[in-house]
């Protein structure tokens, strides 16, 4: 949860400031802390719960969302470096090229088990196939590389995403 600044001066760090974003097509004006993760933004203010919160760190991908189409881990990313880029999160998924398409081939392939960290490997995947629609399993697994899955579905994960390219 977003711990709010008291009384800060414009300027001094910890500040509140307020920031327009665009998020899933959509212009919203938000008052944090500029050094707020984007992730917090999505969640807390924004009340968009499909973005998952895992380690903090960069380091496990449930966080992940476009930011100009790259994938981008939220956690680590600060409102203030976000400026007039466009944000997709998964609440946005099937309006990507290759959004509808995984959705269904993670449904038809049952990929999720507690389906925690889904939401980052579709929005990696969607960024994957954005960028080269017809991947090997070298390409898969490099983009893939840094989304944990705890259930253990890499083999679904990548043939869903195999199924989604075709």
């Amino acid at each position: 949860m977003i711990k709010p600044s008291f009384a800060k001066q414009d300027g001094e760090a910890g500040a509140r400031v307020t920031f327009s974003v665009q998020i899933n097509g959509r212009s919203h004006l938000i008052d944090v802390d500029g050094a707020t993760p984007l992730l917090w933004v999505l969640r807390d203010v924004l009340g968009m719960t499909g973005t998952k919160f895992g380690c903090g760190q960069a380091l496990c991908g449930a966080c992940t969302v476009h930011v100009d189409g790259a994938p981008t881990r939220s956690c680590i990313t600060p409102i203030e470096t976000v400026g007039d880029s466009q944000i997709t999160t998964i609440e946005a998924l099937d309006t990507l090229a290759h959004g509808k398409a995984l959705q269904e081939a993670w449904i038809e392939l049952e990929v999720p088990q507690c389906g925690y960290c889904q939401s980052g490997q579709l929005m990696s995947a969607a960024a994957l196939l954005a960028e080269n629609p017809r991947p090997t399993d070298e390409d898969i697994n490099d983009a893939m590389s840094g989304n944990v899955c705890r259930c253990g579905t890499y083999q679904r994960i990548r043939a869903a995403i195999k199924q989604a390219s075709a």
